[in-house]
């Protein structure tokens, strides 16, 4: 969707795939929908500067993104590499702020013997030590009296959303049953952030089973690290968030509300942008929507560098899209013309939010007693091996077994030092002896594979001395 014809064909092609990543807006009727993930915009706006196939497409009426004003300057090191730093002022007035809707859902199920899972409202809070102030029931006060979460309510990690039990025995047919018993069943809400509850649906299918969706809502203003684009290829993250009185200003007291390095054109050749930014701006003062690509639209008559210049002037700017800036520090005039305007910018899905894991104890894995993998289940932080060649480098022994086995499958085995096999506690069983065997600290994942290369025939023999 990129409006300008002007950049090179990577920076294209490159859009082409961000611009399927930008939160928008999805449908008309987003908000009646019960998608499993949703990205929306709340305040999305239509571009200053469009093509043709904009127009062709409808992209007004389903935008995907927000007109930023932005300046094209260095500021402060923290816009390096891509970065922009982004005005407080203009995330409070709702720039880049989207929604995210998260749909979550179980079954209520008939079985074979004619049992049925069962919905329950919260237990009694005097089955508690603490009462309504145990943390044990707090995770219960989102329900009602259905055992199904009430809309409006703000869920934290753990809590339930539905309260559902299942019957233990789902062979023995129900009349044969004395009484039924019943387990937990239900569905907590997993996040590192809280959410509310937006709607809750019930719903049933041909087989008499009962289905039941929840619909999460978070509201997410621009953080540090969240990533932004451009429709020209141009991304990059927020590498820092100002407050208004700190940012520059032009004589009109205007402050912008992106930042942008300069950097970032020389080698990249993104024309488009430059262009976007002077005929957008142009647009701007005219009162209207600006075309601007390397074709005639409209009927013949485009927006060109030329006209967008003519409109500048005739609005008492200068023909260069360039303004002259003001310290938000000092209040004294910058040394250099700023180049400042409207461009379109995409807030992408890519958020901090999402993406943030650390740990420090947790899960392992069965087999190997590592830890598991994937911030989804807890995972471990991988040092994979090109890191272990960095501390081979640098000599950091004392780092590279605190990674690779204390903090990861550390284990005490016995190995006798006359045959050099595994054995077992104070007695080798292939020398009928217990007299040397010794006990040494291993990653788990070795002794395992000597294991299983024994059991394929081939015989390790580990050779000992003292440290």
């Amino acid at each position: 969707m990129c409006p300008q014809l002007l950049d090179c064909s990577p920076r294209n092609t490159y859009q082409s795939a961000m611009g399927k990543q930008a939160i928008g807006t999805v449908a008309i009727n987003q908000y009646s929908r019960f998608d499993g993930l949703l990205y929306t915009m709340i305040y999305p706006h239509k571009p200053m500067v469009k093509t043709r196939t904009l127009d062709l497409i409808n992209f007004d009426n389903i935008p995907a993104g927000q007109n930023a004003c932005i300046a094209v300057m260095s500021y402060s090191g923290y816009d390096i590499e891509d970065a922009v730093v982004l005005n407080k002022a203009s995330i409070d007035r709702g720039f880049g702020r989207c929604m995210v809707l998260k749909k979550s859902q179980t079954s209520v199920r008939r079985y074979q013997n004619g049992c049925l899972d069962r919905t329950c409202g919260p237990p009694d809070p005097s089955a508690f030590p603490d009462g309504e102030d145990d943390k044990r029931y707090a995770k219960y006060r989102g329900i009602d009296k259905d055992g199904l979460c009430m809309v409006g309510e703000l869920l934290d990690n753990g809590t339930v959303m539905v309260n559902k039990e299942s019957p233990m025995d789902t062979s023995t047919p129900v009349e044969r049953l004395m009484n039924v018993n019943y387990k937990y069943s239900g569905m907590s809400y997993r996040s590192s952030a809280p959410s509310y509850v937006d709607r809750v649906l019930i719903s049933s299918n041909e087989s008499e089973q009962f289905l039941i969706k929840v619909m999460m809502r978070q509201v997410r203003r621009p953080e540090v690290g969240d990533k932004f684009a451009s429709r020209h290829g141009q991304k990059g993250v927020c590498g820092l968030i100002v407050q208004q009185v700190d940012m520059p200003f032009n004589e009109q007291g205007i402050s912008p509300d992106l930042i942008m390095n300069p950097h970032g054109f020389p080698s990249r050749m993104t024309v488009g942008k430059l262009i976007e930014l002077l005929v957008g701006k142009a647009g701007v003062f005219e009162g209207r929507q600006a075309y601007a690509s390397a074709f005639g639209e409209e009927f013949g008559s485009t927006d060109t560098v030329q006209s967008a210049e003519v409109a500048l002037i005739r609005n008492g700017l200068n023909y260069t899209g360039k303004d002259v800036f003001y310290s938000g520090s000092n209040g004294t005039p910058l040394d250099a013309y700023v180049f400042s305007g409207p461009v379109f910018y995409q807030k992408l899905k890519h958020m901090v939010l999402d993406k943030m894991h650390a740990r420090s104890r947790g899960p392992r894995a069965v087999l190997t007693r590592q830890p598991t993998e994937g911030r989804s289940r807890d995972g471990g932080l991988r040092l994979g091996e090109m890191e272990r060649d960095c501390l081979i480098a640098y000599g950091a022994s004392n780092l590279i077994m605190e990674r690779l086995m204390h903090s990861s499958d550390a284990f005490s085995a016995s190995v006798c030092c006359t045959c050099g096999l595994l054995q077992y506690q104070n007695w080798c069983q292939f020398c009928r002896s217990g007299e040397k065997v010794t006990e040494i600290r291993l990653p788990y994942a070795c002794k395992l594979l000597f294991q299983e290369l024994q059991a394929m025939n081939v015989l390790p023999r580990l050779r000992l001395r003292d440290a």
